[in-house]
């Protein structure tokens, strides 16, 4: 069979086995129905209007109230009209102007945690321009800036020894509301919840607690899971802002489909609420589909996608997206599994983006760096790097720390795959310097992996979109997955 797969700008085709299984995102096994675009609004209300485990915000907010509406990033959730972004922020400004709430004591804050400051023009898609016109000229809108020690307060530690550093508008406020989307995520399960005010409102001290290899190396992290003790830490962290803060967040998370629209939407106190809110995406999520385990996966990195453009071209980025899915696939590979992705690798690290990643490339590559774990002895000198930070702060790049979190992730290819073939790299010595082998085309990679790792007849998926669509995690057929 000839099949597309994701390459640069464009695509590449490869003519593959006739008995390949292809596997593409809410196309082979559909997704659950979502919400009418035409009742979004209505369920959303009612939603608002009947929180889990807490009063409305028709008790909770009064005239007087300090507002904060925290909001994630562009990395997920859609941009479309009926977006959860742009329709639940509406809907609650609705409910705090009606509970008394003037809009001068209204704050909205983009949770970018470590990951850039999103630019006027992205803001600007995430909210739509009527909530954006309405909110930036009397500057109600800002980025969460997690080096701004005048908006951070220290919480000091949690029972786990933790180090909790939040935003200081947050802790302050009458009223924290989180928006959130239940989105199947590799890091701990799925978004939204406390995942969001402990990795989007915090500090880089505090996701230093579970953004690395000593939390993501674990069993228990992969495959994805939501009772890892990253997700446990989450957990944690969360509870314990509330606890200093004393009040709960109010949540308002969206279920969200592959393509981002609202399959349901839980309103609520997070510790109550979250475990709900699960048990209907883990339908769309936990997909029991493989009938065999498979030695070989194939699928394409575009140069631009969800962190940004170059993420397929940096090595750093294109192996923690490879690692991402080989956390979400682990349960229908084989124990000699073989990666094989078309990637234009050419040497575009976008520096502006991540001003530190070439840095560490390069480090990696020498004083006995064997492993991307060694290189986590150097993650607080790159962490408090005050050039790096200052381009955080002003230059929309992304935290130093950051990589970090990368690297960690990055190490899980290798540590769940007999081989990682890059395919069509205009510059392959980067794919080789991260451990990776290169050739051409994917046939001559599946030709080498036969030879070498599968034999003359593997088990063969294909995952073409693989970056474009919103993931889901693969299981076995008769798997059932229990949370």
């Amino acid at each position: 069979m000839k099949l597309d797969f994701e390459y640069g700008q464009g695509s590449v085709s490869a003519e593959l086995p006739e008995d390949t299984e292809v596997f593409i995102p809410g196309i082979t096994v559909k997704d659950p129905a979502c919400i009418p675009e035409d009742q979004i609004a209505e369920e959303t209300l009612k939603s608002i209007r009947n929180p889990i485990g807490m009063e409305p915000l028709s008790k909770l907010a009064h005239k007087g109230s300090k507002c904060v509406i925290v909001f994630p990033d562009r990395v997920k959730g859609g941009e479309q009209p009926t977006a959860h972004r742009k329709v639940s922020i509406r809907l609650i400004l609705d409910e705090l102007y009606a509970a008394g709430v003037e809009k001068k004591d209204i704050l909205l804050i983009c949770s970018n945690g470590l990951h850039r400051k999103n630019t006027e023009q992205e803001i600007r898609g995430v909210l739509g321009d009527a909530l954006y016109n309405e909110f930036n000229p009397t500057n109600q809108i800002i980025n969460h800036d997690s080096e701004d020690d005048e908006h951070l307060i220290d919480l000091g530690f949690d029972e786990a020894g933790d180090h909790v550093i939040m935003n200081k508008y947050v802790f302050e406020a009458d009223v924290a509301i989180l928006i959130g989307h239940v989105q199947a995520n590799p890091y701990g399960g799925y978004s939204g919840g406390y995942k969001h005010c402990a990795t989007g409102i915090t500090h880089w001290r505090c996701i230093a607690a579970h953004h690395v290899p000593k939390v993501m190396h674990r069993d228990d992290f992969t495959p994805v899971s939501s009772h890892s003790l990253m997700r446990q830490k989450f957990n944690q962290i969360g509870m314990y802002m509330e606890e200093k803060m004393g009040k709960k967040f109010f949540c308002c998370d969206a279920v969200l489909d592959t393509l981002s629209r609202q399959i349901a939407i839980f309103s609520g106190y997070a510790k109550e609420m979250m475990p709900l809110s699960w048990q209907i995406a883990d339908q769309r999520t936990y997909v029991p589909f493989a009938e065999k385990k498979y030695d070989v996966l194939i699928f394409g990195a575009p140069q631009f996608f969800h962190y940004g453009d170059g993420m397929g071209t940096n090595p750093i980025m294109l192996m923690q997206a490879i690692s991402a899915q080989v956390i979400r696939l682990k349960r229908v590979m084989s124990d000699h599994c073989v990666i094989i992705c078309t990637a234009l690798c050419n040497g575009y690290f976008h520096d502006e983006l991540w001003p530190y990643t070439r840095k560490m490339y390069e480090m990696f590559q020498k004083d006995g760096m064997n492993t991307l774990v060694d290189m986590n002895r150097y993650s607080e000198y790159f962490a408090t790097n005050e050039e790096w930070i200052r381009q955080y702060r002003y230059c929309n790049a992304f935290h130093p720390f950051h990589g970090f979190s990368m690297i960690s992730c990055a190490h899980i290819a290798e540590m769940n795959t007999s081989a990682i073939y890059i395919c069509g790299a205009q510059e392959p010595g980067y794919a080789r310097g991260m451990g990776m082998k290169t050739r051409a085309t994917i046939e001559e990679a599946l030709a080498d992996a036969k030879k070498k790792y599968v034999g003359e007849h593997p088990h063969i998926l294909a995952l073409p979109l693989t970056f474009k669509k919103c993931a889901v995690h693969l299981m076995m057929k008769d798997e059932v997955y229990t949370g």
